[in-house]
């Protein structure tokens, strides 16, 4: 397939938006038992609810640059009943709206007591938020994953492994984007965020090299001979068939060689997983906030190549005519 970056940024803006927002408030859920220390609503998670809209709003300007009549954008959530990407639609703008509430309400200090469970803890109206938007940011990972994995002819796409992926990938960014920032914000959660996004990174390095293996084991259904009708055992193509493009070969092909591939491949896994790595457990170890900043910029930059690359493997059938070009 051709990668279109409007929905590279938009997939990984969101995913970074949505990672984050989760680290913010796993931080909350363990200051809540006391397992954290408990730190500033406005300085801390109200600041860093203000980061994750950013991301979250960027994703939704770069999807805007994907529609050829953008003014009937609302038209998109009519089909929810089937369509995944009419769901993404809806649950992408509730999730937004919950998380800026959860901001505000720390922004505010405005945390009523709504439920005080047996042990004596008070679920404020901050905590009630975070678990709906914890709930919203699954169900857009979900949401923003069926969309590919939904399309059983696109046979790299069409498997668990995508979701899985969208959700370890999204995850371990947000987690290392929150890493840096408690550096910054508040140094004693900084080893707790690092901790879990090392964690997630290993999960997602381990789900994104499985379906690595998995796409380069798989066997086309469809042949030149079986797309002909013809069960010659040798049938090579010479050349398109016409002079200019079209439409299929501007959107359904990516017009770069297998080396360039091979090469986006081992620079997204060096990028998104092997740099961030060893930055993460110098964090750890107690390391700046600039190293774990650098960790977030170099992974996120892979990911865009990640990105690219997922989009790019997918082989549409079709190509079997129209991927050479004479």
């Amino acid at each position: 397939m051709h990668p279109a970056f409007s929905v590279i940024f938009l997939t990984t803006l969101i995913g970074v938006g949505q990672g984050l927002f989760l680290a913010l408030f796993t931080a909350q859920s363990y200051a809540l038992f006391d397992l954290l220390p408990q730190q500033d609503g406005h300085s801390f998670y109200a600041h860093g609810v203000g980061i994750a809209m950013l991301f979250l709003g960027a994703g939704l300007v770069a999807s805007f640059f994907h529609l050829g009549r953008p003014e009937r954008a609302w038209r998109s959530a009519t089909r929810w009943r089937t369509s995944w990407l009419s769901r993404e639609v809806i649950v992408l703008p509730a999730f937004m709206a919950t998380a800026f509430l959860y901001g505000l309400s720390h922004l505010f200090d405005y945390k009523p007591v709504l439920l005080t469970l047996p042990s004596g803890i008070g679920i404020d109206a901050s905590v009630v938020l975070g678990m709906v938007g914890t709930v919203l940011a699954f169900a857009l990972f979900l949401c923003t994953g069926m969309i590919y994995a939904c399309l059983r002819f696109l046979r790299e796409w069409h498997s668990p492994l995508t979701v899985i992926n969208y959700v370890l990938l999204g995850g371990a960014s947000g987690f290392t984007l929150a890493a840096g920032f408690a550096a910054i914000a508040a140094p004693a959660l900084t080893k707790f965020f690092a901790g879990w996004a090392l964690i997630i990174l290993m999960l997602a390095f381990v789900g994104r090299v499985a379906a690595l293996l998995r796409n380069c084991r798989l066997q086309q259904k469809s042949t030149m001979q079986s797309a002909l009708g013809v069960k010659h055992p040798k049938i090579e193509q010479k050349a398109q068939g016409f002079m200019g493009g079209s439409f299929n070969t501007r959107e359904f092909f990516h017009g770069r060689t297998g080396t360039f591939l091979r090469g986006v491949k081992w620079l997204f896994l060096a990028a998104v997983f092997a740099v961030p790595a060893p930055l993460l457990v110098a964090g750890l170890s107690g390391a700046g906030a600039a190293v774990l900043v650098a960790a977030f910029i170099v992974q996120y930059l892979g990911l865009l190549a990640e990105r690219w690359f997922f989009f790019a493997q997918a082989s549409h059938p079709q190509n079997l005519y129209y991927r050479s070009v004479a």
